[in-house]
């Protein structure tokens, strides 16, 4: 596969995880009153892992040491991710929540790119989501500072779960690594789920609503993510998820009847250049193949697998 064809699929495979997050993210609120955020994310994260080991059906005797430990970092960073950023949204609005989030790949990218136009895009990207967090607390007395602090600390969550991504994306194939990493992390999150679990009245709909949000909300664009870290650098890939709160955007006017003025369109006009900027700058750019390979990771016998 060229360079170019690895960038535009990559950024295919960011962009179908950023939606999909965002309407699992729509779809868990609906079931806070009757779980909590802590029991939606552990049976979210339960439910997917079950469907990752089922269809990846990992051969974890053959791993390594090296590759055991990228697994389970990986799985502690999704716990902290998911369960500070759900326990986040229980107290501030969501579009809130994800600007703050967003600080982690932010800071992720500016520490790895070693290239002035990718601070530029990052600039760019960074004017945007300033935009949306002005336009999201809009009207807002005061936001919970507890909410705040979980929303921080899940951000530094994410940035632990790029880098460990793209290492269980580089040393294990196929999605293996992945659907272990979400057993870990189920089994992390458990104790603090457990109480609004064995709380809560469960009929179909909440049944139903759990497994679309595991599916959407986890296992779906966590997928895409692990494959799109294989074809774009970490910094690239950090960028790109500039989307999410666009996403965010588009998926609250969509389903949850919430208005995009002239600031949050003018936000997203920023964030698409960004992207559209990151993708092409580095598509056009001509690597030699240890430049490569110091990027993105050793290859794996699964690089060109899309899950």
């Amino acid at each position: 596969m060229t360079d170019a064809r690895r960038s535009t699929s990559g950024v295919a495979l960011v962009l179908g995880s950023c939606v999909s997050l965002q309407f699992g993210a729509a779809l868990a609120t609906q079931l806070f009153p009757d779980l909590g955020s802590w029991g939606v994310t552990a049976l979210r994260l339960g439910i997917a892992s079950l469907v990752m080991l089922v269809v990846a059906r990992p051969r974890v005797r053959s791993w390594r040491g090296g590759q055991w430990r990228g697994v389970i970092v990986l799985g502690v960073a999704m716990a902290g991710m998911n369960g500070f950023f759900y326990a986040s949204i229980g107290l501030i609005p969501l579009s809130a929540a994800v600007t703050i989030e967003f600080v982690g790949p932010l800071l992720l990218s500016a520490l790895l790119s070693r290239r002035r136009l990718d601070a530029l895009w990052l600039a760019i990207a960074s004017l945007g989501l300033a935009a949306i967090g002005v336009e999201s607390m809009a009207g807002v007395a005061a936001l919970d500072p507890l909410g705040v602090a979980f929303a921080l600390i899940a951000a530094v969550f994410w940035m632990g779960y790029i880098l460990a991504s793209a290492r269980v994306g580089s040393s294990v194939p196929g999605s293996s690594g992945l659907a272990v990493a979400l057993a870990i992390s189920a089994v992390i999150v458990l104790p603090f789920g457990v109480p609004g679990i064995a709380s809560a009245e469960i009929d179909a709909r909440v049944v139903a609503l759990a497994v679309a949000t595991a599916v959407l909300a986890s296992a779906l664009p966590y997928s895409l993510e692990l494959s799109a870290l294989r074809r774009l650098p970490r910094h690239v890939f950090s960028i790109l998820l500039s989307l999410e709160p666009v996403a965010a955007a588009f998926v609250g006017w969509m389903l949850l009847q919430q208005p995009s003025g002239p600031l949050r369109l003018t936000a997203i006009a920023l964030v698409i250049v960004a992207t559209f900027g990151t993708t092409t700058t580095h598509a056009r750019r001509t690597r030699p193949p240890v430049a490569h390979i110091e990027a993105a990771g050793p290859p794996s016998p699964a690089a060109n697998h899309t899950f």
